[in-house]
């Protein structure tokens, strides 16, 4: 009796001589989400099948034919026109089996010097390499409106916050591009993350390698890799570069997060001071009057998933022993959860902070109700040769004395001023006008209008050409 009949179909099931239960084949089958990986499947068959018959692993007309079934499998797949089954497991399995229903049992030479163990490391490579580049391009998209908002505002003065209490006014501009360069570490780290996922997995087998004449170079040559992994255990179980892409995506969320929570306060009626556009809100099924900010609150409330998978992911992998383990699996639904919550979530970030309105005249007289100009009153003080410390306890003596008054540093007299020390001169009115307070912070990564020009020039560059060597574009021509 050669193998048993308990598993006849299945591509593995000669070793088993019962069914696999119902339940088990539920729970272990992945066909419903690793789907999406079919395109990846079929441009590394593609690239490996070509492989196989350069090297005379399989004849040429061999190799012709699975050719063409692939390419009749990629079609069909493009035109919506492939069916997959539950039994097959997962999309390797599902499009082995189509491909020899197609061209008959030549189709299996496909796998020959492959185990699904390399076969799936190289469809996430190929799959998560794309991916990142399109979140680089759509993280580009969302600089590129903060930039032009900081355009917009560079004559825009607005309060400073620390502890979500008044501090020092800084130009909005310089607000914006906060953000910008937040972003752009960002995009730092996703450039960084494409280096390890540019590493061709394929050619190491389920473990150890293959006793086959392979040319891995060849394969990673077509699909596209300058590199390939040095040791076999190391390319089936690696999934640093998930990791290393989920990292990069969850900090992504939260700088996401923080710029919508500030968009939520801004736009709310104590702030006022900005108002988003009709396209990125929604109304009250009760109150007529409202304008939510739904879409800033959705975005601000997904950042939390996104975390959340990158931290479930690392105590998947931390257990694992050398090389592939079934554990392994539960990389992909929480990476592409990522992947489409951050690719539907940076457009409509972009879209929003481009659209939304400034409100410039709710912002001149938020800078003219605080005592956000207390420490150029210091700064003047230390200048005329008194101690910071002791500066500092002057103007908080004169900001509690204003303020018991029901009187803000916008209303503070000459005689004020020297009643609380006799170094303030007249000029000293003219310091703490809110222009003055940000003119005078000129040092390079200041709000003074010159640092700031200079700082959108910086970010400029870092946009104009923006073209990341990352494959987004790129398909085998095979």
């Amino acid at each position: 009796m050669v193998g048993g009949d308990g598993n006849q179909g299945k591509l593995w099931g000669g070793r088993f001589a019962k069914h696999t239960d119902a339940a088990v084949e539920a729970f272990t089958a992945s066909i419903g989400f690793d789907r999406r990986l079919a395109e990846d499947d079929l441009a590394g068959s593609l690239a490996h099948v070509a492989m196989l018959g350069r090297q005379g692993i399989i004849g040429a007309p061999e190799a012709e034919a699975i050719r063409q079934g692939l390419l009749g499998l990629r079609e069909d797949l493009r035109q919506g026109r492939l069916t997959f089954s539950d039994g097959d497991e997962d999309i390797h399995m599902n499009l082995e089996r189509l491909l020899v229903e197609r061209v008959g049992p030549v189709g299996g030479m496909l796998h020959t010097a492959r185990s699904r163990n390399d076969q799936v490391a190289l469809d996430l490579h190929l799959y998560l390499r794309r991916e990142a580049c399109r979140t680089l391009r759509l993280l580009h998209s969302v600089m590129q409106a903060l930039l032009t908002q900081a355009e917009q505002t560079r004559d825009v003065i607005i309060p400073g916050y620390t502890h979500l209490q008044r501090a020092q006014p800084v130009l909005m501009a310089h607000h914006w591009l906060a953000y910008f360069w937040m972003f752009n570490r960002d995009a730092g780290r996703l450039r960084d993350a494409l280096v390890r996922m540019d590493c061709m997995p394929l050619g190491a087998g389920a473990l150890a390698g293959t006793t086959f004449p392979v040319d891995p170079w060849q394969v990673a040559e077509e699909l596209g890799f300058s590199a390939i992994y040095d040791n076999s255990l190391d390319a089936v179980a690696d999934r640093d570069f998930v990791v290393e892409f989920e990292a990069a995506a969850a900090l992504i969320m939260v700088h996401a997060s923080r710029l919508c929570e500030e968009l939520v306060l801004w736009s709310s009626h104590e702030f006022g001071l900005v108002e988003l556009d009709d396209a990125f809100a929604t109304g009250s099924s009760m109150m007529p009057q409202k304008k939510n900010p739904d879409v800033a609150e959705l975005i601000r409330g997904k950042s939390g998933r996104v975390a959340g998978h990158l931290l479930a992911f690392i105590m998947t992998l931390k257990g694992l022993p050398l090389a592939y383990n079934r554990d392994l699996q539960e990389d992909k639904e929480g990476l592409f959860d990522t992947v489409d919550t951050l690719q539907s979530a940076l457009p409509l970030l972009g879209d929003m902070v481009r659209t939304l309105t400034v409100r410039r005249e709710r912002a001149r007289a938020m800078v003219a109700e605080d005592y956000s100009a207390a420490t150029d009153l210091a700064d003047y003080l230390v200048r005329r040769g008194l101690p910071f410390r002791q500066a500092h306890a002057v103007v908080g003596a004169l900001v509690l004395h204003l303020s018991r008054q029901g009187r803000l540093l916008a209303d503070v007299t000459l005689d004020d001023l020297r009643e609380a020390s006799d170094l303030f001169g007249s000029d000293a009115l003219d310091a703490i006008r809110p222009e003055s307070v940000v003119a005078a912070r000129r040092n390079l990564s200041g709000t003074a209008p010159n640092s700031v020009a200079s700082q959108l020039e910086r970010a400029r560059r870092f946009l104009t050409p923006q073209k990341p060597n990352c494959y987004a574009e790129w398909e085998p021509d095979l």
